[in-house]
């Protein structure tokens, strides 16, 4: 079954900064693929550095892999949020997510949290 994450509209999800550490790959509709690094994380959505921004409102596949195993979904990208050196910040929101992949992704996110919380580092994403 799919889940469709919906955002809490009272409270922001929980972002997890993962800083360049963690490899995504990117499917576009037109079938188009390019490589990301995935910035921040959530259960709604995330942060990307691209070499070039997507157009907003596009709907891609994200791929990526955490320690409790791979995440795919689709996402709706939404508008960048700066330009950097080495290309841009573009922030994009899960639109549906497979049971397994969404429990893969509260896990990890949970482990993080649950870390942080204890002063250690956590290694529930991957770093290639």
């Amino acid at each position: 079954m799919t889940y469709f994450p919906q955002p809490h509209p009272t409270r922001r999800a929980a972002r997890i900064q993962l800083g360049d550490s963690v490899l995504a790959a990117i499917r576009l509709e037109d079938g188009r693929r390019t490589k990301a690094k995935l910035q921040t994380i959530s259960a709604t959505g995330g942060l990307l550095r691209l070499a070039q921004s997507l157009a907003q409102g596009d709907f891609v596949e994200v791929a990526f892999q955490t320690q409790s195993g791979p995440v795919h979904g689709m996402a709706e990208v939404l508008s960048p949020m700066r330009k950097t050196t080495d290309g841009v910040l573009q922030a994009f929101r899960f639109v549906a997510l497979e049971d397994d992949d969404h429990r893969r992704l509260r896990t990890s996110l949970d482990h993080v949290v649950d870390r942080s919380l204890l002063g250690l580092k956590s290694g529930a994403f991957s770093t290639h």
